[in-house]
């Protein structure tokens, strides 16, 4: 009969904190909902620029704070797929959830990171970061390429990309340059 109780009681315990896992998600994408529309795919993209880079779609945070994940407009939901890049911007295909768009006049940076909230590889370079405004808002996207080399190539092509248009003003998230999506002063 004990052994009965403590099954139930470490049952109920598991259902409470799962529970407790998906409000807190919902709690967060609730704050979040004021972020903008993701930019439309336009019906046609040019062609790559560089071979797509497949490997794993990780997170979406606020630009530099890396364990902010946002989860509004499906941002926060991890998928394996491909990163293409063409001169109308980036497009993150995600298997089994829809694609992401970054027009090339809302990126900002290409760059690497050890990590972003969900995954920490450990490496200097693990992790692509695309760092992009929606609206009045500053993010980071991460990427986890299957393959290194392709990474550095991919890289090197987006940062043509942003080498060819005109500049855009700075982000410093430090510094509340970009408006804070989780309705906390910043």
């Amino acid at each position: 009969m004990e052994r009965l109780l403590l099954i139930l009681g470490l049952l109920l315990l598991l259902a409470l904190l799962i529970y407790g896992l998906y409000a807190g998600w919902r709690h967060r994408a609730a704050r979040q909902s004021g972020l903008a529309e993701l930019p439309v795919l336009p019906s046609e993209l040019g062609p790559d620029l560089v071979a797509p880079m497949t490997g794993l779609y990780v997170s979406t945070t606020t630009a530099g704070n890396w364990q902010d994940r946002v989860v509004a407009r499906g941002l926060g939901r991890r998928a394996a797929g491909a990163a293409r890049l063409s001169a109308e911007g980036i497009c993150i295909e995600r298997d089994g959830e829809s694609d992401i768009f970054i027009p090339a006049e809302d990126l900002v940076e290409v760059t690497t990171t050890p990590g972003i909230a969900g995954k920490v590889i450990g490496q200097a370079d693990g992790i692509v970061i695309m760092r992009w405004r929606l609206g009045g808002v500053a993010l980071d996207s991460g990427f986890r390429a299957d393959d290194p080399d392709r990474q550095i190539d991919w890289i090197d092509a987006a940062r043509t990309v942003l080498a060819g248009r005109p500049a855009t003003e700075a982000v410093d998230p430090e510094h509340g340059a970009t408006p804070n999506i989780n309705g906390a002063p910043s």
